[in-house]
């Protein structure tokens, strides 16, 4: 068996910064959540509904958006072999995303926990999600159990 390239909780440190590489999110990302997800709501799916709306188009599902946030954080490739478990993620959604905004992840380390088992830890992190002028559209709080 070869060693996880992921990070174990000792090699994390406090205010450590991980980014993710960008996404655009496409009409079609939003037609295939809404298929999965079930989620057909006219602010997501119906041009002229959502031209009446405050953001006057279409905009992505924030789940969606959160769903490609968790993507985003395994292709940093921090948590590869090495998450035992994601335990709590909390959100709060700052900007819509809109058919193609361009966005990517950043996590930050802001605190770790030992537990009662040697072989693992709890790590929290800041989780912020940025469109392509360096908004912050998702942000919130991302605690995962991790193998030490």
């Amino acid at each position: 068996m070869r060693e996880p390239r992921g990070l174990k909780f000792d090699q994390f440190d406090d205010g450590d910064i991980f980014e993710s590489q960008a996404r655009t999110v496409t009409e079609a990302d939003v037609v295939a959540f809404a298929a999965l997800s079930g989620d057909y709501n006219p602010l997501h799916t119906d041009e002229e509904f959502a031209k009446g709306t405050p953001f006057k188009t279409r905009i992505a599902h924030g789940m969606l958006i959160q769903a490609m946030a968790t993507a985003m954080a395994n292709w940093t490739g921090i948590f590869e072999g090495t998450t035992i478990a994601l335990m709590e993620q909390t959100i709060r959604y700052k900007v819509p995303v809109l058919f193609g905004d361009t966005v990517h992840l950043q996590l930050e380390v802001i605190e770790k926990k030992r537990t009662s088992k040697d072989d693992r830890g709890v790590v929290i992190f800041t989780a912020r999600v940025f469109n392509q002028k360096d908004e912050v559209v998702q942000e919130g709080e991302w605690t995962l159990m991790m193998r030490n």
